[in-house]
């Protein structure tokens, strides 16, 4: 079957007029969405909260109920899904590319259901909207300011696992040092991410900030002083590591570290930003106006769904980026 391709901008021009035209914060008055998360908790400072965040405001505006559950281990998607469709709810989100099987399964046992699915973009069934992310696009900007700010001439990534959802994050991060590296003849080194052979660093899981200390630890005891994980709150522990060193810097993910990790802020360089917020919130208003599910939301540079945090002369990157003349995952 083919799928419609919705971009956010049009989605953001959209849902503002449909907005408008139901009257505010009554729009959604008896909607019931309900977001179930991957590991890491509701409040992780990265993926599950960025898409919860996305509900908040809808309930802010729009005067929708919400309502989450937290999935402790993977076998917990499926119990929290059915859960939440016997509750009744109208739109049902869940966080993350781990949790593909279980939503296609409860879709297609419930065709009746909407869903909506963070990091997805392979399901295609028509009570089912994806939520996918150039994130490879963003990262590549981090990237090229990392291999500039870089004062040991080593810089590092690594990933919780390896999926998708988070290598784009790696591929674009390595493309944008590359690229530092052939406009200014230099040799910044990327330690935890082949992008030829897709494969790096990985914790094996989304929740230990031990993990992500004893990780950050090993990249600097090798001389990188920028780090990147992209492994949700396995990050925070990153973050205390760099900040107890107090020589290196870090690049948050998902949202802006420095104001969803604030006690870090003062080792955060910049973070590579992914807009779930954005997206779930165009899911609820299109849910509200009586769209049909299906659709394919796609975050990227052009349309704002995608970017990164703080003040740095990157236009003509984005502008590259957005041509296609400059390259940004393999």
């Amino acid at each position: 079957m083919s799928r419609k391709l919705y971009s956010l901008g049009a989605l953001l021009i959209v849902g503002s007029l449909l907005l408008a035209a139901c009257g505010g914060s009554s729009a959604g008055e008896g909607t019931l969405v309900c977001q179930v998360t991957d590991t890491g908790g509701i409040d992780d400072a990265s993926f599950n909260q960025t898409a919860w965040n996305g509900v908040e405001q809808a309930i802010a505006n729009l005067g929708i109920e919400g309502q989450f559950l937290e999935s402790q281990e993977q076998a917990d998607y499926e119990t929290n899904i059915n859960a939440f469709i016997d509750q009744g709810c109208d739109l049902i989100i869940t966080v993350g590319f781990l949790l593909g099987d279980a939503t296609a399964a409860a879709a297609v046992a419930n065709p009746d259901q909407t869903f909506g699915i963070i990091d997805v973009n392979y399901l295609d069934f028509s009570n089912v909207t994806g939520h996918d992310f150039a994130t490879d696009q963003a990262a590549f900007l981090a990237g090229y300011i990392a291999a500039e700010t870089t004062q040991t001439g080593i810089v590092g990534t690594f990933g919780g696992i390896n999926i998708p959802p988070v290598t784009v994050f790696m591929d674009g991060f390595w493309y944008g040092v590359q690229y530092y590296n052939n406009e200014n003849g230099t040799d910044v080194q990327v330690l935890g991410w082949d992008p030829a052979a897709q494969d790096g660093l990985f914790t094996g899981n989304f929740d230990s900030l031990d993990d992500g200390r004893a990780f950050a630890e090993s990249l600097m005891d090798e001389g990188a002083d920028i780090i990147m994980p992209v492994a949700g709150p396995v990050g925070l522990g990153s973050a205390a590591a760099v900040q107890e060193r107090g020589n290196a810097w870090l690049i948050g993910v998902d949202s802006d570290w420095t104001k969803s990790a604030p006690e870090y802020a003062d080792i955060v360089l910049t973070s590579v930003l992914k807009n779930m917020d954005e997206t779930v919130y165009q899911q609820i208003e299109n849910v509200i106006a009586g769209t049909p599910s299906g659709a394919l939301i796609v975050g990227n540079l052009e349309n704002g769904g995608v970017g990164i945090a703080g003040d740095f002369d990157v236009q003509s990157l984005i502008d590259g980026i957005v041509a296609g003349t400059i390259q940004t995952a393999p």
